[in-house]
């Protein structure tokens, strides 16, 4: 692996799978996944499930409702983490190429988000993935979320 494609992210594939949401959490901990706080709940290829406690500074204002931009960061990092877990071996890294996101429904604080990625293709250049975002209190769905993957070549 090049150095550029070591500084992207671990490469999954040279761990066993139970190490692999430590080895994410810990290399993302000082990015965006990190402050956020991401806990990682299930990883497989193919799938992702986590958890995201909400706190004031993730919210629209303190104590407000909850930011739209924390569920499409919350999204985005799980369809990442789904494609690094799931990277075929002509491949050694992805980038986000296009995103949408179907707001449904918001919360406030006590509160934490649970979301579950899925990939619905994975092809020789492409992923695309599929999240669901929801309130962990009631599981009701707050956001329906899409992505895909752009796979860089070379490994």
């Amino acid at each position: 692996m090049s150095a550029t494609a070591a500084a992207f992210a671990p490469d999954l594939r040279a761990l066993p799978p139970d190490a692999w949401p430590e080895a994410l959490t810990e290399f993302y901990k000082s990015g965006l996944p990190g402050v956020l706080g991401i806990e990682i709940t299930a990883l497989e290829p193919g799938c992702v499930e986590a958890r995201l406690p909400l706190r004031d500074d993730l919210m629209q204002t303190a104590g407000g409702i909850l930011h739209a931009g924390t569920i499409v960061a919350f999204a985005d990092s799980l369809a990442g983490w789904g494609c690094l877990a799931s990277l075929p071996d002509t491949a050694s890294a992805f980038v986000t190429g296009e995103l949408k996101a179907n707001m449904v429904a918001s919360t406030r604080q006590p509160d934490a988000l649970t979301a579950v990625a899925i990939m619905v293709h994975g092809g020789r250049m492409t992923q695309v993935w599929d999240v669901t975002v929801a309130r962990e209190s009631d599981a009701r769905a707050l956001a329906h979320f899409r992505c895909t993957q752009h796979l860089v070549a070379g490994r």
